[in-house]
Order: C-alpha cells, then structure tokens, then sequence
C-alpha cells in the first residue's frame, strides 16, 4: 500500500487508539499533571508522525519519527509509574506496554526504510 497521508500510516493510527485509550484511563484523574504529562507524550507519537511526513524530506520524515519513537519509550515509562501509583490495573498496563512497543517497532521499521 503506497502512503499517501500520514492517516495511512500504521503507526499513525496505533498512536491515535492509543491516545484515546490513555484519554480514557486518566480522564478522572486528580493528579493532573501526572495526566497531562501522559497524554502529552502519547499525542506527541502521533504529531510528530504527522509534522514529519508533511515536511515531505526523508531526512526531516526520519527526524520527526525518532521523536515519536521517544515518545513512546516517555509513555511506557510513564506506565510503569502508573502502575505503581495505582493509577492503572494490570491489564491497562500491559495494553499500553504492548501498543508502544508495536508502535515503536513500526516507527524503527519506517526509519530503516528511509
């Protein structure tokens, strides 16, 4: 499939689901800036994906996407701190640990190829 958008980016799409579902989870949440700093990272995966594949230069495109790449890592690190804060349960947990590392293998893929 020739991408043609960043919309038909994988990766895209994933970061989206993703940021819905950790939108979702903190949604209630009091410690606000713990939330905010979760959701910001998990938007930024998408914006960066976004902002580097409209630039329309490889070496920009690879730049933004290994800014999205450590967004993710920001993400699941912010998981594990969710996780020991009681913030999430484990099965919240393993759904975002599982979505940013097959995001971050897809970014890594897409980098490779550029």
């Amino acid at each position: 499939m020739k991408i043609e958008k960043f919309e038909d980016i994988l990766a895209w799409q994933k970061g989206r689901n993703l940021f819905i579902f950790i939108s979702d989870i903190f949604k209630g949440s009091k410690n606000y800036s713990f939330k905010d700093q979760i959701q910001r990272a998990s938007l930024s995966i998408c914006n960066n994906i976004a902002e580097g594949f409209e630039r329309r230069s490889n070496n920009e495109f690879r730049h933004f996407l290994y800014i999205a790449k450590g967004s993710c890592g920001e993400v699941r690190s912010m998981a594990y701190l969710a996780l020991d804060s009681k913030y999430l349960d484990q099965k919240e947990f393993e759904l975002i640990h599982s979505n940013t590392m097959e995001i971050s293998k897809i970014l890594s893929g897409l980098i490779k190829t550029l």
